[in-house]
């Protein structure tokens, strides 16, 4: 760990800020001073492509590939270099435009079409495009595939799993059994779904003047298709198009994909407090690395610290996405400045969702079913055949079976001679008498076998 980290304020960029290099790059300052470098001179390019706008003369192709060069080659000393011009404008897109002015004067055939750098935008319509290029790029690139490592690795336990017998518990109660499998099987059904909602978000953008309704532009040239030229900047950006905004896009947007993301959050913060829970049971077995201490004084404990990390920073990723949502989509009037600094820290809610995703992950490859514990323990529970054997006698009518059947086992653990003796009494078909008496609590699953093994199914 280098001094920056330990010095850090925020463990995203201290404790754990290796884990989160690839979304440091996005959102960092640096990453926000360079997607806004990669809009200005993608709408200057734009312009000198429409025909109409004669302000701006097609660009030469040596011109075209030195801006090319521009926003590809964009490095961390140019962003400094931004943000030393920002010592003095104090704004941070002026300064953006100021530093692609300075660099456009190494090309004398630039040199005479600087004024034409931030035509007609204010300085969000520069922003909401930066970010909407960071959201997209972070999605693609860096969330979405860790969720599909983890559904590709909770859809293989389902598989391999999908015969595991194990004793259900609601409210903490033995109950009708079902398999591992299929209980790691209902997760992956539940993030698939989540997971289509969260690619179905649309990352929207606008690029229409002050108070988004082309006032500057039509007043310099009002025989532009100005609409027109707008919506196809925003959607040659990868973005899609918004066309009635204030001077901000109203981060609606950005409000459903932090409320895809607290769902997803949410449904991995239950699959992580039940694995918790079935380690404190003993149904996973826990491998040890050797050198690792689970506790300053008990040299036994070996403890399920990756599923805690990713509960806890579950919580914190939540917390985070939840006041983006309810905060950004509200600005007073044509817009304040509000959603300015609050928008600084999505790269940081993130954050704490990659973090916690990882450490999940981290933990399912340090866990496996101890499959004799979950044995002892389902076969210890022959009160659950009590659901089956009275629904059975409901089928031939014999009568009060619930009733029955909760005098023989409520608040009381029989076994396998107890509910035998039970079934030698009663008044049922042989053949019915027979399959209750081979029924056993492992073999009590229902379909839950078929259910985890076809998950696949469900993409």
């Amino acid at each position: 760990m280098d001094s920056n980290a330990l010095t850090a304020l925020s463990p995203l960029d201290g404790r754990y800020a290796r884990r989160l290099e690839p979304l440091a790059r996005l959102f960092s300052e640096a990453g926000l001073i360079r997607q806004r470098v990669r809009v200005e001179l993608a709408w200057f390019r734009h312009l000198a492509g429409v025909a109409e706008f004669d302000a701006l003369a097609p660009l030469a192709p040596d011109d075209e590939a030195f801006l090319d060069r521009l926003a590809d080659g964009f490095s961390d000393a140019d962003a400094a270099e931004v943000k030393e011009i920002e010592r003095t404008t104090n704004h941070d897109v002026k300064a953006v435009e100021y530093w692609i002015k300075k660099r456009m004067t190494e090309r004398p055939g630039l040199t005479e079409k600087l004024e034409m750098v931030h035509f007609a935008c204010t300085s969000e319509d520069i922003n909401n495009l930066a970010y909407g290029l960071m959201l997209k790029q972070a999605l693609v690139e860096v969330l979405d595939p860790v969720l599909g490592e983890l559904d590709a690795h909770l859809a293989g336990m389902a598989e391999n799993y999908a015969d595991l017998s194990m004793l259900s518990r609601t409210h903490g109660q033995s109950a009708s059994p079902t398999t591992l499998g299929k209980e790691i099987a209902n997760t992956v059904f539940r993030l698939r779904r989540q997971r289509r909602q969260l690619a179905r978000v649309e990352i929207s953008g606008k690029i229409n003047g002050a108070v988004g309704n082309f006032n500057a532009h039509l007043s310099a040239c009002p025989n532009v298709d100005w609409p027109a030229v707008a919506r196809d900047f925003v959607e040659g950006l990868g973005l899609v198009w918004n066309p009635y905004t204030t001077q901000i896009e109203p981060h609606d947007m950005i409000a459903e994909l932090a409320h895809s993301l607290i769902r997803i959050n949410t449904i991995l913060l239950d699959f992580a407090r039940d694995s918790w829970a079935y380690i404190s049971l003993g149904y996973y077995a826990q491998k040890t690395v050797e050198g690792e201490v689970g506790s300053s004084t008990m040299p036994h404990k070996v403890n399920p610290i990756d599923f805690e990390n990713g509960e806890g920073n579950l919580g914190l990723a939540n917390a985070l996405l939840g006041h983006l949502a309810e905060k950004l989509p509200v600005s007073r009037w044509q817009r304040d400045l509000t959603d300015s600094t609050v928008q600084r820290s999505i790269g940081s809610a993130f954050g704490y969702c990659l973090l916690a995703w990882k450490s999940i992950q981290r933990g399912l490859g340090r866990i496996a079913p101890n499959r004799a514990r979950i044995a002892a323990d389902i076969d210890s529970a022959w009160e659950v055949l009590a659901e089956a054997i009275q629904t059975v006698m409901r089928v031939h009518g014999i009568s009060e079976p619930y009733e029955k059947l909760k005098q023989l086992t409520r608040g009381r653990t029989i076994d396998a001679a107890g509910v035998r003796e039970f079934l030698e009494r009663l008044e049922l078909p042989a053949s019915e008498k027979q399959r209750l008496m081979e029924l056993t609590p492992a073999g009590y699953t229902g379909n839950a076998a078929d259910m985890a093994r076809a998950i696949g199914r469900y993409v």
